[in-house]
């Protein structure tokens, strides 16, 4: 689904990698009956390999094109700095949730002021962390699989109105903006009107 940031995660990995793979998106609200049978949760992304083998859920597809493909690897190999990017993953997990509280409270009309409070405050928390970890990107000094992982939900800050949050993590905007200028991101990057 050509919106959504779950799959964008997968065409992230597939541009940085420079995996070559055949794209096919769906409509989410009326699904083909062959997608129904490839995809247990009914969600995106699946990944159907060569063989017909079938993944599903974007961090699972992600690590393994990650593994599966050769060139730069997304992952880190030292098993406790890919655990640390997996727990700023849970942390960053706990904005995804806000964010959609958001945008079902845009909808219905309500207030969001509480919750554009808390996903500052989230976002300062993690504008710490990046600080901590003294480098450009939440991997080190190049991009790596964390920086994929959360960065589609920060190409939608203005869909969720919450872009001005970035004002207050220094860290963050600046990552956000060295973010913009990354071959992969460039590749999958949607304007917010499309959005």
């Amino acid at each position: 689904m050509r919106f959504c940031p779950f799959a964008q995660r997968a065409r992230l990995v597939l541009a940085a990698k420079g995996i070559n793979h055949e794209l096919v998106n769906i409509d989410l609200e009326n699904e083909p009956e062959w997608f129904v049978e490839k995809s247990p949760f009914d969600a995106v992304p699946v990944l159907e390999t060569s063989k017909g083998q079938l993944i599903y859920e974007s961090i699972i597809v992600c690590d393994y094109l990650d593994e599966a493909f050769p060139g730069k690897k997304l992952n880190p190999k030292d098993p406790f700095q890919r655990a640390q990017q997996k727990m700023i993953l849970e942390h960053f997990s706990k904005i995804i949730t806000v964010l959609y509280n958001i945008l079902h409270a845009k909808q219905n009309k309500e207030d969001t002021t509480g919750l554009k409070s808390e996903v500052q405050k989230k976002l300062i928390a993690l504008d710490e962390r990046l600080g901590k970890l003294n480098s450009s990107f939440f991997g080190g000094d190049s991009v790596s699989m964390i920086d994929y992982m959360i960065w589609p939900w920060f190409e939608r800050f203005k869909l969720f109105d919450v872009k001005e949050c970035l004002n207050k993590t220094s860290r963050l905007n600046e990552w956000y903006q060295r973010m913009l200028q990354d071959t992969a991101v460039k590749a999958t990057f949607t304007e917010h009107n499309l959005h």
